[in-house]
C-alpha cells in the first residue's frame, strides 16, 4: 500500500515511521522542505497511485479546513482523505460534504499517542462508511499498538464519530491530569511528607490508580524533582471545552471535567505546584511546549518582548 501523508510536524513525523516500518510505502508534504517527500499537493496527488489515500496531519480549524479545499482540486474521484488532526466533529460534515462533490470519500480519525506512538503504536477512533473503514484498515493495523485490534482500534460510527470520540477522549484525559495534579500539591505541601515523587513511584503497582499518565508523572518529577524548571501555565488544544459544550447542550453533568478545563484558565493567572504538573505531563506525553520559569518572569530576549508571531511560533505545539 502506497499512501500520502500531509502534515511532519511531532506526530506525523512519527506516522510515517511507524507506518514505514510497518511495510506502508509513504510519500509525506510539509510545509518544511527538509523533511517534505514532494514539493507541493499536486506533485504528491501525482506520486500516489490511484485510487489514492492521503492522510491528513495538521492544527484543526482553519489549517485543516485549506487544506481539505486544496485536495479537492488535486485528488479525483474514489480517493479517500482521511483527517487525523483534532478537528472539531461539526467541522467532518463540511469537509465529507465538500469532497463528496467531487466524488471523494473521507473518514475521520481520532489519534492518541502523541510523541510516544512511535515506538507504543496510537490509538484510533474512526468515523465513516464501513466500507472506507475496511479499504484503510491496513493503515490502521499499521499505526496501532500489536494485540487485539479492539484494545486499541474502534469504528466509532458514521462521519464525525471518530472526531467525537477522541474530544470525549481528551476531555477525560483533562480530568485525569487535574486528579494526579492536584494529590501531587497537597503531598508538596505535607510537612511530614519527605519523598513525593517516591510517593507516586509507589503508587505504578498494585493501585488501583496506576496509568501510564502516573509513569509520565514519575518521569517528569524524576527529570525535574521540584519542577522549578517549569512554570505552571497550561494552554488547552481545545477539546476539553469543546466536551464541555457538548455535555452543556446534552444536558449532562461533567463536573470533573469541567473544573480541569477552568483550571487550565486559572494557570495562565496563578503559578501553582498542581498546574506545573499538568505543563509537564502535557511535555512528555505530547512535546508539547513547556513555558520555563524564567521564560515567565522575562517573555522576550534579554527583556525585549517577543511579538506576536514569535511567541506563537514558540508556544506551537501538537495535539493531545
Amino acid at each position: 500500500m502506497h499512501i500520502g501523508l500531509i502534515g511532519l510536524g511531532k506526530m506525523g513525523y512519527s506516522m510515517r515511521e511507524r507506518l514505514r516500518n510497518n511495510g506502508i510505502q509513504v510519500t509525506g508534504f510539509d510545509k518544511n522542505p527538509v523533511i517534505s517527500d514532494a514539493g507541493s499537493l499536486a506533485e504528491l496527488a501525482a506520486e500516489l497511485p490511484a485510487p489514492r489515500i492521503v492522510w491528513v496531519m495538521v492544527p484543526s480549524g482553519a489549517t485543516t479546513a485549506a487544506v481539505i479545499s486544496d485536495l479537492a482540486e488535486v485528488l479525483d474521484g474514489g480517493d479517500l482523505v482521511i483527517d487525523g488532526g483534532n478537528s472539531r466533529f461539526s467541522d467532518d460534515l463540511r469537509h465529507s460534504e465538500l469532497l463528496a462533490r467531487k466524488g471523494i470519500r473521507y473518514l475521520d480519525c481520532g489519534v492518541s499517542g502523541g510523541i510516544w506512538g512511535l515506538e507504543k503504536g496510537y490509538g484510533l477512533m474512526v468515523g465513516g462508511s464501513a466500507a472506507d473503514v475496511d479499504r484503510a484498515l491496513p493503515l490502521f493495523d499499521a499505526l496501532r499498538p500489536s494485540g487485539h485490534r479492539a484494545d486499541s482500534f474502534v469504528h466509532a460510527g458514521g462521519t464525525g464519530a471518530g472526531h467525537y470520540a477522541k474530544m470525549v477522549h481528551n476531555g477525560i484525559e483533562y480530568g485525569l491530569m487535574q486528579a494526579y495534579a492536584e494529590g501531587y500539591e497537597l503531598l508538596a505541601a505535607q510537612e511530614i511528607i519527605d519523598d513525593v515523587p517516591g510517593i507516586l513511584r509507589a503508587w505504578q503497582s498494585g493501585t488501583v490508580i496506576r496509568s501510564w499518565l502516573l509513569e509520565l508523572a514519575v518521569r517528569a518529577l524524576e527529570e525535574d524533582p521540584g519542577l522549578e524548571r517549569v512554570a505552571g501555565f497550561v494552554e488547552d488544544s481545545g477539546e476539553g471545552r469543546w466536551t464541555v459544550e457538548e455535555a452543556m447542550a446534552a444536558e449532562i453533568p461533567a463536573p470533573a471535567i469541567a473544573s480541569a478545563v477552568f483550571a487550565r484558565f486559572a494557570s495562565r493567572q496563578d503559578d501553582s505546584p498542581a498546574m506545573k504538573l499538568v505543563a509537564a505531563l502535557r511535555g512528555q506525553f505530547g512535546g508539547h511546549a513547556v513555558k520555563t520559569a524564567r521564560q515567565e518572569q522575562d517573555p522576550g530576549r534579554g527583556g525585549v518582548p517577543l511579538s506576536a508571531a514569535e511567541q506563537a511560533i514558540r508556544d506551537a505545539g501538537t495535539p493531545e
